[in-house]
C-alpha cells in the first residue's frame, strides 16, 4: 500500500493482505500501523476500511475528511440522546418564553440550505429609526453542558460544507430538524430585539427566549427579485405569494441601506471576493466551475446578523462572564512593509503609518476600484491581514472596525456561538438586574454553575481548539475543491489558455486561468533560458540577461501541461516566448510606465491516499513539484494553515498530516 501522504516515502506492507475484503488494485482503504519502519524492516499494517473505487462519486470528501482528522462518527450515546427529543418543541417548553409566533419573521438563505438558524424582521419607527428583531436556533436548550451530545459538538466544534455534503457539528434530528427555523412551525429561539436610529446607530438591545414561527422560508434570489434588487422582473406568482410579507423586506433594505452607511462611516473593509461553485451532473461529474453571484439580499442578512453579533458583544463585554470573543488584530509590521513597497511601484500608497487603519485600507481600496488590477490590489491588501481568531481577551475586530465583536448568530453550526447563547442565558435566568434582557413572569433562575460554569481558563482552551477546528475545515474544503478542479482540468490537457498572475514566488508564477477560475504553476524553469530573480518588493520575477519580467497581475497564455490529482496541483507552461501583456494602471511610475508598451485520470493517479497499489500498476513513483499552497487571509476568510491538532488511537495511511504514533491524545 502507498501512502498518500508525501511525507510518508516508504510502502506500507499489509500483513493481513486483502484478505476479507472486497477491494481491488486501485481501490483507496485506510490502513492502521501496526509496526513503523526501522532500517531493517518496512513499515506494517493492516486494512481498517475501504472507502472504495477511485471512480466512485464523493470519494475526494471521503478522503479529506479522514485526511484532515474530521469527525464524522457519532457515538452511540450522542445519536441515543438526539433521537430522544421529539420531532418538535414540547408545549412545556413553550411556556415562560416571550411569544413571537403572530410576528411575521422569516428565513432568508440560499436554495440550497438545510438548517436555518436565524430569522429577521424590521419595522419602521416613526422617527425614522428601526425596529429589528433577529431571531436564532435556541440549541443551548436542547444542548445540556457536557452531555454527549455536547462533547461531540465540541469535538467538532463547527460544521464543514462539502460541495454536496455536509458533516454536521450537531445530528441532522437538531441540525436539520428541532431547531431549523423551519417555516409554518413553532420553534424556541435567542432573541435580539434592537432599536436602530435613521443613521444605523443602535440605540437599545435586550435579549430574551422566546417561542417564533416562521411565516415563510425565503431566497436570497426570491428576496432581491421582489425587492428590485436584480435585472429581471418579478415573477408574478412570487409576488403573489410574497404580498403580505413585501412591507417588512422593503423595511429591511432600507435599514440595509443605513446600516451600509453607518460601515462606510466607520471605515470597515469591504472586500468582495470571488468564491466559486462546482456544478455536477447526475453522476456527479464536473459540468463547469462558476462564481458566486451575491446580490443586496445576501448583504441586507449580513448586516443583520453584524448587528446581532455586534449587540451580544458589546452586552457581554459589559458582564462578569468569560466569553470567546471574534479577534482580528491590525497587520503585523513586516507585512505592512512589503504592502507598501508592492503598492509604491503602482504609484500607490497606504496612509496611517506604522498603525494604519481600516480607514486606511478601505479609501485604498475605493482609490484602486476603477483600475484594471483593482482585484490583484485587493489580493495583496488580504494577503497583509492577520487571521481572525477564537480568544477571552477581547482586543476588536480590525477589519470590520469593531471594538467588540463574537458570534451569536449560528449555534447549530458552530460551537463558539452556542457558548455565546449559554453566557446570554445565564444571565437571563440569573436574579441580577439588568435592563438588556427581558425577563418573562414565572421563569425560574437557573443557578450559573448550572448553565454557565467556565471560567477564563477554559475559555483560553476553547479559543484554542474551535480556532483550530475552523482552520481544519477550511484546510479540507479547499482541498476537496482543489481536487475537484484538478479532476476538471484533466480534460484541459494541452489546451491553450490564458490567464492572470496571481502571486509571484521565488520558484515561479502561480496563474489564474480565464474563466475557470483554477490556479496553476508556471515553473521558474519554464520561463526561458534565463536565470530569474525574484523581487518581493515589486511582485515580480526578472530575468538577469534578457530583464524579462513577469509580475502580479500580468496577463498570459498558457498551456496546460500536467495534472498532478494526488498532490492537487497544476503545472502551466508558457504558450509562446512573448513577454507578458500587462493591463496595469501605473500612474505615477515612470519605470512601470515604460513597460506597458502526462496527465493523470483518477482511476490511474499516483497512489493517492492509500491507494492499494503495486509498482506494477502504478510503474514508480511520480516527481515531487516544488511548490508551496499560496495561502489567502482575509478579516474572516482564514487563510490555510496546518491544523496542529493530535489524533488518538491508530494511525490512518489517509491521513494528510505527520504520521501518528498511538499514544499521542487528541489535544
Amino acid at each position: 500500500m502507498v501512502p498518500d501522504n508525501p511525507r510518508i516515502g516508504q510502502d506500507i506492507l499489509l500483513t493481513n493482505g486483502i484478505d476479507g475484503f472486497d477491494v481491488d488494485i486501485g481501490d483507496y482503504v485506510t490502513v492502521a500501523i501496526e509496526q513503523y519502519p526501522t532500517i531493517h524492516r518496512a513499515a506494517q499494517g493492516v486494512i481498517e476500511e475501504v472507502l472504495g473505487s477511485a471512480l466512485a462519486p464523493g470519494l475526494e470528501i471521503d478522503l479529506a475528511i479522514r485526511s484532515f482528522d474530521i469527525p464524522y462518527q457519532w457515538s452511540e450515546a450522542s445519536l441515543a440522546q438526539a433521537n430522544a427529543l421529539a420531532d418538535e418543541p414540547e408545549e412545556q417548553d413553550k411556556i415562560h418564553r416571550v411569544d413571537l409566533r403572530e410576528l411575521p419573521l422569516v428565513t432568508i438563505d440560499g436554495e440550497d440550505a438545510r438548517d436555518f438558524d436565524d430569522a429577521v424582521f424590521c419595522e419602521m419607527q416613526a422617527d425614522g429609526g428601526f425596529r429589528l428583531w433577529v431571531a436564532i436556533a435556541d440549541v443551548s436548550h436542547y444542548v445540556p453542558i457536557d452531555s454527549a451530545l455536547d462533547q461531540q459538538a465540541y469535538e467538532r466544534a463547527t460544521s464543514v460544507y462539502f460541495s454536496g455534503r455536509v458533516v454536521p457539528m450537531l445530528p441532522e434530528a437538531i441540525s436539520n430538524g428541532l431547531c431549523s427555523l423551519k417555516p409554518e412551525v413553532d420553534r424556541l429561539c435567542m432573541v435580539c430585539e434592537l432599536q436602530i436610529d435613521a443613521h444605523g446607530q443602535v440605540r437599545q438591545q435586550q435579549f430574551y427566549e422566546a417561542v417564533m414561527h416562521s411565516h415563510a422560508r425565503l431566497t436570497y434570489n426570491e428576496v432581491a427579485e421582489a425587492l428590485g434588487l436584480v435585472d429581471k422582473p418579478a415573477r408574478a406568482g412570487l409576488m403573489q405569494r410574497l404580498q403580505g410579507l413585501l412591507p417588512h423586506l422593503q423595511n429591511l433594505n432600507a435599514l440595509y441601506h443605513c446600516l451600509r452607511q453607518a460601515r462606510r462611516q466607520r471605515g470597515a473593509i469591504d472586500f468582495e471576493t470571488t468564491e466559486t461553485q462546482i456544478i455536477f451532473n447526475v453522476d456527479r461529474k464536473i459540468e463547469t466551475i462558476e462564481p458566486i453571484v451575491r446580490n443586496d439580499a445576501h448583504k441586507i442578512i449580513e448586516e443583520c446578523m453584524l448587528c446581532a453579533n455586534v449587540a451580544a458583544a458589546n452586552f457581554l463585554n459589559s458582564q462578569d462572564r468569560p466569553v470567546l470573543f471574534r479577534v482580528h488584530v491590525p497587520p503585523k509590521a513586516e507585512k505592512l512593509e512589503n504592502l507598501r513597497l508592492y503598492l509604491s511601484e503602482l504609484g500607490l500608497s497606504l496612509a496611517g503609518g506604522l498603525k494604519p487603519e481600516p480607514r486606511h485600507y478601505q479609501a485604498l481600496m475605493q482609490q484602486a476600484k476603477d483600475r484594471d488590477d483593482a482585484h490583484l490590489i485587493q489580493i495583496m491588501l488580504l494577503r497583509s491581514m492577520n487571521q481572525a481568531m477564537y480568544q477571552p481577551e477581547n482586543e476588536g475586530h480590525f477589519g470590520l472596525a469593531y471594538p467588540a465583536y463574537l458570534h451569536f448568530t449560528s449555534p447549530i453550526r458552530r460551537y463558539p456561538d452556542l457558548l455565546v447563547h449559554r453566557a446570554i442565558r445565564s444571565i437571563i435566568r440569573s436574579r441580577k438586574a439588568c435592563d438588556q434582557v427581558r425577563r418573562v413572569t414565572g421563569a425560574k433562575a437557573i443557578p450559573r454553575k448550572n448553565i454557565y460554569p467556565y471560567d477564563e481558563a477554559q475559555m483560553v482552551t476553547a479559543g484554542l481548539h474551535t480556532s483550530m477546528a475552523e482552520r481544519r475545515a477550511d484546510d479540507a474544503t479547499r482541498d476537496v475543491m482543489a481536487w475537484l478542479k484538478c479532476e476538471y482540468l484533466q480534460e484541459r490537457l494541452g489546451d491553450q489558455i490564458s490567464g492572470v498572475i496571481t502571486a509571484v514566488t521565488r520558484f515561479g508564477v502561480f496563474v489564474e486561468l480565464d474563466d475557470l477560475f483554477v490556479e496553476g504553476l508556471v515553473h521558474i524553469n519554464s520561463l526561458g533560458h534565463d536565470y530569474f530573480h525574484y523581487d518581493q518588493a515589486q511582485q515580480r520575477l526578472i530575468g538577469e540577461r534578457t530583464q524579462a519580467a513577469y509580475h502580479l497581475g500580468d496577463y498570459l497564455q498558457v498551456i496546460v501541461a500536467r495534472v498532478d490529482l494526488d498532490e492537487r496541483k497544476v503545472d502551466l507552461e508558457l504558450a509562446n516566448s512573448k513577454a507578458p501583456r500587462r493591463d496595469r494602471l501605473m500612474k505615477k511610475s515612470k519605470k512601470s510606465a515604460s513597460k506597458k508598451s502526462t496527465a493523470n485520470k483518477r482511476s490511474k493517479s499516483k497512489k493517492t491516499s492509500a491507494k492499494a497499489n503495486t509498482k506494477k500498476t502504478t510503474g514508480g513513483r511520480a516527481a515531487k513539484h516544488n511548490s508551496a499552497s499560496n495561502s489567502r487571509s482575509a478579516t474572516e476568510q482564514p487563510v490555510k494553515t496546518q491544523a496542529k491538532g493530535k489524533s488518538k488511537g491508530k494511525a490512518k495511511a489517509t491521513s494528510n498530516k505527520k504520521t501518528k504514533r498511538k499514544s499521542k491524545k487528541k489535544a
